[in-house]
């Protein structure tokens, strides 16, 4: 369906959902899927969203599901008001106009009275697990997602031909990340837990995170959000206070009776070497984005995702052989931008 046909549908299906009621259809925002999102706005000021997934590309049965996993947890996230999964559409409540990421480019001396009420929200999420309620993180996907850095990334991006050799310590390499991943306690897992994706709910009395871009959920290692939320892709911390943050977190998760390592000197490995695996997955998306979809501007966040991996890499002594073949890439282009 060409682009106009989708927006005049859009209309067509406000119109006909909410008669004679004046609602007025404003672009809200769009993300790295075929989803795009719209604040529907009443005469009165009442708003909600408007989600329009387009049905041959995209399925909302993940998105209702896991909003009302987030609902039964009490924590803040867009509610289901309305659906049409023929036509591709839900109507969403609104979470308000402020996101995390923009809040903390607006003034970083708040990241900390920021991020503190979002470790409390990670850790009731996590709280609310159940196994066999999402699906599993498994093998299977976490290999599925390392296969996108030496496709998208190394082939496709920087055009280089991977050695026998570079191929065998590739798979090498990533059987052990997966493995080290398989091995941490189950929780659910959001998958995109970043500021990106929090939202400052305008409603509240209090400060409260709102979870948005919920619909890839999975069971899986217990320390992937949160590394997903300190090594984000768009804006990156220093380590003092990146650790200070993940002790604080680990502390919580402790007291709550989340099945933490006792140990954090092994739950830190344990979130390095799950961050490596997603370093080297958003590798390989943001670089099919670029080329598949169109969406240049996702690769303008290599480098600091390149910077993440590096610096992990030469923490481990079996990441090394990586950090060589890393050290050997750097020398095909010069628009990665390794080293700061």
């Amino acid at each position: 369906m060409q682009a106009m046909s989708r927006d005049q549908l859009v209309t067509d299906w406000v119109t006909s959902r909410f008669p004679d009621q004046s609602v007025q259809i404003t672009p809200a925002s769009a993300d790295a899927s075929f989803r795009r999102y719209f604040r529907l706005t009443w005469p009165d000021g009442s708003t909600r969203i408007l989600m329009d997934a387009p049905p041959e590309k995209e399925d909302c049965k993940p998105f209702i599901h896991v909003a009302s996993l987030l609902a039964k947890a009490d924590l803040a996230a867009p509610r289901i008001l309305d659906h049409d999964l023929d036509q591709g559409f839900l109507v969403l409540s609104d979470l308000g106009r402020i996101g995390y990421l923009d809040a903390l480019n607006a003034d970083l001396s708040l990241a900390d009275f920021l991020i503190r009420p979002v470790l409390d929200t990670l850790v009731q999420w996590q709280l609310a697990s159940k196994a066999s309620t999402l699906p599993p993180y498994d093998a299977t996907l976490l290999r599925r997602e390392l296969d996108l850095f030496p496709e998208w990334f190394i082939g496709r991006h920087l055009g280089h031909e991977l050695s026998d050799d570079d191929k065998v310590m590739l798979d090498r390499t990533f059987k052990f990340l997966i493995n080290s991943a398989l091995a941490q306690p189950k929780v659910f897992v959001h998958r995109d837990f970043m500021p990106r994706n929090l939202m400052v709910v305008e409603s509240a009395e209090r400060l409260t995170p709102g979870i948005i871009d919920f619909q890839d959920a999975v069971y899986g290692p217990i320390s992937y959000d949160v590394v997903s939320l300190f090594r984000d892709a768009f804006i990156s911390w220093e380590e003092e206070q990146e650790i200070d943050w993940v002790v604080r977190y680990w502390e919580k998760a402790r007291a709550a009776g989340l099945p933490v390592r006792a140990d954090f000197g092994d739950f830190w490995r344990d979130y390095e070497l799950m961050g490596i695996q997603r370093h080297l997955k958003v590798l390989g998306i943001f670089c099919r984005l670029k080329y598949r979809d169109g969406k240049e501007h996702y690769s303008t966040d290599l480098p600091r995702f390149m910077n993440y991996a590096r610096k992990t890499a030469s923490r481990y002594v079996a990441l090394k052989p990586l950090l060589n073949l890393l050290d050997k890439l750097e020398g095909n282009t010069e628009q990665i931008g390794y080293r700061r």
